[in-house]
């Protein structure tokens, strides 16, 4: 039975991939037949729903092909889930990280310097990790596969040649911190006598300014150069800091000569990060540099499912589908959204819906709307009204001209940011009180006559879309 259910599982995670496997099926454990049902555990409610909803069929049907006198899956919540054999192939969580800590971590968040860091001291050197912060909870795509990789393999072997530094560059909210946090937890659980130091730029420039002002530099230099492997998030702070960048090029050295680990993450690439001394850029770049690119459309959603299975919250596909495609600028944007959803719904008690959260997110989502320009708008509406363009900005005022331009008046003046004047000079240089006077007429006309309204509300959508 228990090697039944290991190729059971092994089918389901080679079928519907990593990703899904590990956010919504790794839990799963097998209590045993009773009949021809195969019994199935789940910890929460919410999982055991999904799992039931969406692969209830196709478990199934692995198990009848598996053991024929099996026709029914009944999976069940327990809290405690039976114990079972470990299984082939399937990768199972250790019981620290079940708690929600890393495993192999002893110490809950503080990462660990040399004996000669006092407990009272070490706090104020360093920046407490983030528990939720690991590989586990890093939802790995296209745009940041090569920084994961990286990543691993600094955590597995650090200081391996061609892999020190490492340097980890991207826009905001893309996952660096994320990825170094991961780091450091890993080296921890693979060998927790490592001393690993993580702090930004910015407490780096702090404790070596309060160094120089007590007069204590040897002890900030014989600290730092101490600890097994150093981390420096936001390396972009220390543009135009020339004394702390030399202090900083010194430890980097220093700690490098020694065989020891230097990860390094900033907004732009060495090369790019203009107000650098040529000496440390050079430095910076000469170990792995990996870059992490926007999201895409289904790296977005599959964070947004892995959040929402974290949080044992029922989010329909569709809510997180409108979520993925218009929140694209950063993922700690799109988890704050996620979490601004559930929380509504558990304040006032309502389920997730599509209404719901185009009402909750308004705000989030006009600020994502696609940003159309004049010149769209003027070449839509002339499409649509069968026009020439450049009756848009002529001095012609027959009506079937006129009407087309004044909605495309209108239209500038609710779906761009320009001002009245700045939309009269981009038709024919016009005055601001002939825009004004479209926008009202065309008002007007809409709340007058439900089939101009209908034609005016097409052209916007077709052009917000």
């Amino acid at each position: 039975m228990a090697a039944g259910w290991a190729r059971i599982r092994g089918r389901l995670r080679e079928e519907v991939g990593e990703v899904e496997y590990r956010t919504w099926l790794r839990q799963m454990t097998l209590a045993g037949i009773e009949g021809e049902d195969a019994v199935i555990l789940l910890p929460t409610r919410f999982l055991r729903d999904w799992v039931n909803s969406h692969y209830g069929d196709r478990l199934r049907v692995l198990w009848h092909a598996e053991e024929p006198s099996v026709r029914r899956i009944d999976i069940r919540v327990s809290a405690t889930p039976v114990a079972e054999p470990a299984l082939a192939g399937v990768e199972e969580r250790p019981q620290a990280e079940a708690a929600g800590q890393p495993a192999g971590l002893a110490e809950p968040l503080a990462p660990r310097l040399e004996p000669r860091s006092t407990p009272e001291s070490r706090s104020d050197w360093v920046v407490p990790l983030e528990a939720r912060f690991t590989f586990d909870t890093f939802v790995v795509g296209k745009p940041n596969e090569f920084a994961h990789a990286c990543a691993r393999r600094v955590s597995e072997k650090p200081a391996s040649p061609g892999f020190n530094p490492l340097f980890l560059y991207g826009g905001v909210g893309l996952g660096k911190t994320h990825l170094m946090h991961a780091t450091a937890w890993a080296i921890r659980a693979h060998d927790p006598q490592r001393t690993v130091a993580y702090m930004s730029a910015e407490k780096f420039m702090y404790r070596f300014i309060a160094a120089l002002r007590s007069q204590n530099t040897m002890e900030f230099k014989e600290t730092l150069r101490a600890v097994d492997v150093l981390m420096i998030d936001d390396l972009q702070f220390l543009i135009g800091k020339d004394n702390t960048q030399e202090e900083f090029f010194h430890t980097f050295n220093a700690l490098v000569d020694q065989g020891k680990q230097i990860i390094v993450s900033s907004d732009k690439s060495p090369s790019d990060l203009a107000g650098i001394e040529d000496r440390l850029r050079t430095r910076l770049g000469c170990g792995m540099v990996a870059d992490i690119h926007a999201t895409t459309y289904e790296l977005r959603l599959s964070i947004l499912q892995a959040k929402a299975a974290a949080a044992q919250v029922l989010v329909p596909p569709k809510v997180l589908e409108l979520l993925a495609n218009k929140i694209t600028a950063n993922v700690r944007e799109l988890e704050g959204a996620l979490n601004r959803l559930v929380a509504h719904a558990n304040l006032f008690g309502r389920p997730i819906t599509i209404d719901g959260a185009h009402e909750v997110l308004h705000d989030v989502l006009r600020a994502h709307e696609k940003r159309v320009s004049i010149e769209e708008i003027q070449r839509k509406v002339a499409d649509h009204y069968n026009i020439r363009l450049t009756d848009m900005s002529s001095a012609r005022r027959a009506r079937n001209v006129a009407r087309p331009r004044q909605v495309a008046m209108y239209l500038a003046k609710q779906l761009t940011q320009r001002s009245l004047p700045e939309i009269g000079r981009r038709f024919g240089n016009r005055d601001h009180t002939t825009v004004m006077h479209a926008v009202s007429r065309v008002a007007e006309l809409m709340a007058a006559d439900a089939g101009f309204a209908e034609d005016v509300t097409l052209l916007r959508k077709m052009l917000e879309t």
